[in-house]
């Protein structure tokens, strides 16, 4: 009797046998518990922040970044690794500065033309996704480090804005009614029902990815190949297709950050985004993405993307000087790469020679991290 009460006790779950382990909910759950702590420290530091004014205000601001960083997180499941995003973001906002201002067009009689707002709109978002579209053929066709090609198409894009502007910003986006070229500031400035548009369009663009990842086969496909693309390809998978169209939306997304960050400042600088690559990769990072690609998802990197933002927000409202906003924003991208280290640690990716290609691909996927099956299946 002794022995089978014993077995009985054994077979019930424990808080210290495995089921409940406060440990993994506080690694796994490290982006939201980071936020809150950031919106309570600075909450005591500061009356004004924690207003409903405020947090729409920085939430604004989070737009820019969480656009690029979804962007981003497509080429990391991939994998892969987008350098251009910032520069991008720069050259889309010269381009449609370019065109708010009037094109010049001497070979019709020195005729200016001023084209419509939503026609800036998507000529801008055109050529975000043809940079994404070299990136992806350079590294999908021609077998380019993702780093190195990502890193050389930086400075040509940054050159191109240069050149297009001489160095010089275009100021006053507003546009003339007599014109037809108004409304540009409707982005950054309108609201619907007192929510800023930046964050209705990043909230749309994260619903549209995260479907996309979650109820396509497109979304099977990426899992697929950032989780194992050799396995992936013999299953079947076009990875080359996939690697192509994460780099087109990654600079789909850059460009619709550029237009909002433009409209926010009514100007269009060939500097605007410098470094925001960066950002964009730690928003990806503080989310839970594992860089080695396969794993992550829209939510972790929106609340990656808060996390930054509210962050760098909090330190100037309390007015910390720019130079420690630096140190600051470094030191928790360091601590988030150690606790992404910690939580994949031992969690290897299949090799490409154990198993055949269709059972990699079935076992790929959007899967949770944080339940069993989940467990089996990245390990």
């Amino acid at each position: 009797m002794a022995t089978s009460s014993e077995g009985r006790n054994n077979s019930r779950p424990s808080a210290f046998t495995g089921g409940f382990d406060l440990g993994k909910i506080l690694l796994e759950g490290r982006a939201f518990l980071a936020l809150i702590v950031i919106i309570v420290v600075f909450s005591i530091l500061s009356p004004n922040y924690l207003t409903a004014n405020n947090l729409l205000t920085m939430a604004s601001h989070v737009a820019v970044y969480a656009l690029l960083a979804i962007g981003m997180l497509l080429v990391i499941l991939n994998g892969g690794i987008d350098l251009t995003v910032g520069s991008t973001l720069g050259l889309s906002g010269v381009v449609a500065g370019w065109l708010m201002t009037g094109v010049h067009l001497k070979a019709f009689g020195d005729v200016t033309i001023f084209p419509a707002v939503w026609v800036v709109v998507i000529l801008a978002i055109l050529v975000g996704a043809v940079i994404g579209l070299v990136n992806g053929v350079l590294i999908s066709r021609f077998k380019v480090a993702p780093f190195v090609a990502t890193l050389g198409m930086l400075y040509v894009v940054r050159g191109i804005a240069l050149l297009m502007t001489n160095g010089l910003t275009y100021n006053n986006l507003d546009g003339k009614p007599e014109l037809g070229n108004t409304g540009f500031n409707w982005l950054g400035f309108n609201r619907i029902l007192d929510v800023p548009i930046g964050v209705i369009v990043m909230i749309v663009v994260a619903i549209v990815v995260s479907v996309l990842l979650h109820r396509s086969v497109f979304g099977r496909w990426l899992y697929a190949s950032g989780g194992n693309e050799r396995a992936a390809e013999l299953s079947g998978v076009p990875v080359r297709r996939v690697k192509v169209w994460v780099y087109v939306a990654s600079g789909a997304c850059a460009s619709i950050a550029g237009l909002i960050l433009s409209s926010e400042l009514t100007s269009a600088s060939p500097t605007a985004g410098t470094s925001y690559e960066l950002t964009a990769i730690a928003a990806v990072v503080i989310g839970g993405a594992a860089l080695t690609g396969g794993r992550g998802n829209v939510r972790g990197t929106l609340l990656g993307g808060f996390v930054i933002g509210f962050l760098s927000d909090g330190l100037v409202i309390v007015g910390v000087s720019a130079y420690w906003q630096t140190v600051f924003t470094g030191a928790v991208i360091i601590l988030a790469v150690l606790l992404n280290a910690i939580q994949y640690r031992g969690r290897r990716k299949p090799s490409s020679s154990s198993g055949d290609g269709q059972s990699a691909f079935r076992q790929s996927g959007p899967v949770d991290t944080a339940s069993p099956q989940a467990e089996r299946t990245t390990s």
